[in-house]
């Protein structure tokens, strides 16, 4: 059983440090992946418009915490 703070969690979260969206892709969770990585690489081209920049920040911030809390059921 994996819950909170399992290798899986941890190896989800870090994947997710780099790349938005990849810890979820690990964990098989595909819509909030692609929700991640298209939020956050949109953010972040547009980052000189700061507000887009700033939701980007917030986004993969989410998505690691997100990986990281993660509970299969």
């Amino acid at each position: 059983m994996s819950g909170q703070g399992s290798t899986g969690n941890v190896i989800a979260a870090v994947a997710s440090f780099f790349i938005p969206g990849l810890g979820q892709l690990v964990q098989g969770k595909i819509f909030f992946a692609v929700f991640f990585f298209v939020v956050c690489s949109l953010g972040y081209f547009f980052w000189w418009l700061v507000f887009p920049g700033v939701i980007a920040v917030v986004a993969h911030l989410w998505a690691i915490i997100d990986a990281a809390l993660y509970k299969s059921s």
